[in-house]
Parts: C-alpha cells; sequence; structure tokens
C-alpha cells in the first residue's frame, strides 16, 4: 500500500519533549513508550511502544498490575495526581525511593494528566 507508514507500529518515530537515553521512558502527548536510542530534545527518534522494561520508578509499588505514571519532565512514579498514565507493574518494589520496576508502557492512549 503506497501511504503505509509502519505495518505493526510497534516502534514509531515521534519528536522528544526532552532528552533521552537509550532504555529511557518517553511520553509525546498520549503516546506512551521508551526510547530506542539516545535522542536529544527536539529531534525525532525512535520509540518502542510495547514490550516490558526494567526502568526507574519512584514510590512503592506494592504488587504487581499497578499503574505507572510519568511526569512532564519525563520521570516515573506511582503519583497519578498531576501525571499520565504510562503504564502497568509487571513486578512490586518495596519503599518509596527510586528503585527498578519491570514496566510494560501502554503505548497509545487517550488522556489527560490526572487530577489536573
Amino acid at each position: 500500500m503506497k501511504n503505509q507508514r509502519y505495518t505493526n507500529a510497534k516502534h514509531i518515530e515521534v519528536t522528544f519533549p526532552y532528552d533521552r537515553l537509550s532504555g529511557e521512558p518517553v511520553r509525546v502527548g498520549s503516546i506512551c513508550g521508551v526510547a530506542v536510542k539516545d535522542t536529544l530534545s527536539g529531534t525525532r527518534g525512535a520509540v518502542w511502544l510495547d514490550g516490558s522494561y526494567d526502568l526507574q520508578v519512584t514510590g512503592a509499588v506494592a504488587t504487581e498490575g499497578l499503574p505507572v505514571y510519568i511526569t512532564a519532565a519525563g520521570a516515573l512514579n506511582v503519583t497519578s495526581t498531576g501525571n499520565y498514565r504510562f503504564g502497568t507493574s509487571l513486578t512490586a518494589k518495596a519503599g518509596a525511593p527510586i528503585g527498578t520496576v519491570e514496566v510494560a508502557p501502554i503505548g497509545y492512549t487517550d488522556q489527560t494528566a490526572v487530577g489536573a
């Protein structure tokens, strides 16, 4: 098909709103995923929209299956107010400090900041 750009859209190119290293979370509008390569703010880069990733999350993640949120600056946490749903935890993490959690990004979503 002459106008098709992606077959499955499991990874796409977007303009990054902030600098990201490979493997870091990124949100562009209603797109949530993980940077494929190091990408500077204002440039286009690839984002994976599926799979699961070991990501740094601030806050206690009591159990698997809980929502993980992303801030406007691209940091992940468990606080919904003023943030956007990024994905779902696949592992738990005790304690409030930052730590590693396996997270599945939600990919595409229609959302606004929670409680904003």
